[in-house]
């Protein structure tokens, strides 16, 4: 990780986003030497509980073996199978057999929702989480993923939308909360585009997280234009401080 991006980041977080958190990052890995090993069944099945670690500050590497749900394994690029009978169980269930989550319509309509959202292969067997002020020079992430209250997370969405002008340069996509945190921003690195990803519309996963928390995930290329923004934008108007001593009064 570039020394100067890193302190520059963390400058500007102190400068205008005092009280909230760091962001973790992840990014894919050979050998998976520079975090600890998560071992099967050392955390909840569910890899946003799993990251919970990541945000206090420990830096975890996780494999095929370390994740505990299908969707989980899917979602990081270690799997590309569906559990069976998935379009049932994202929407109307089967009785007796399988239990709907209710999240779709109908089963038809799960399996024309797949169709728009094709596995990806990851591209090392490991995956590496490690929260910014953990990174080292030996680090290279691939996403920064925020766990925002509404007041940061518009000042990243605003940020994220200052030098575009096409009015989508956010995502916000159906999706399981570990899909919109990987699967999605991964992707958006190798866009001509790169765009952030807000997640953790998940119900499944909102339990996991306090009850005002999004996620706010960006390709470290478009994280990069964001820092670079900041200060000649609107964080340094009247406006965001008004917004910037809520959340610095959230924090105490």
């Amino acid at each position: 990780m570039d020394k100067a991006i890193k302190n520059k980041l963390s400058g500007i977080w102190t400068k205008y986003f005092e009280g909230s958190e760091l962001p973790i990052t992840f990014y894919y890995s050979d050998t998976g030497r520079d975090a600890e090993l998560l071992k099967p069944g050392s955390v909840p099945r569910c890899i946003i509980a799993a990251l919970g670690e990541i945000r206090k500050g420990r830096s975890l590497a996780f494999n095929v073996d370390s994740v505990g749900c299908a969707g989980g394994k899917r979602y990081l690029g270690f799997a590309t199978e569906i559990r069976p009978e998935f379009e049932y169980f994202l929407s109307c269930g089967i009785p007796g057999k399988v239990v709907g989550g209710r999240y779709s319509e109908s089963p038809e309509l799960v399996k024309r929702a797949v169709e728009y959202m094709p596995p990806f292969p990851a591209p090392s067997p490991f995956i590496i989480f490690k929260r910014w002020d953990q990174l080292t020079e030996k680090d290279d992430p691939d996403v920064a993923v925020f766990f925002a209250t509404p007041d940061t997370l518009s000042g990243l969405f605003t940020l994220a939308n200052y030098d575009e002008a096409e009015p989508n340069g956010v995502l916000a996509p159906f999706g399981s909360g570990c899909s919109t945190v990987v699967h999605y921003p991964f992707l958006e690195k190798d866009s001509s585009r790169p765009r952030a990803v807000i997640g953790l519309f998940d119900v499944s996963a909102r339990p996991f997280v306090a009850d005002n928390t999004l996620t706010f995930s960006v390709p470290m290329i478009k994280l990069r234009l964001l820092i670079d923004n900041a200060d000649e934008s609107f964080l340094t108007t009247n406006s965001w401080a008004a917004v910037r001593k809520r959340i610095a009064g959230e924090k105490r």
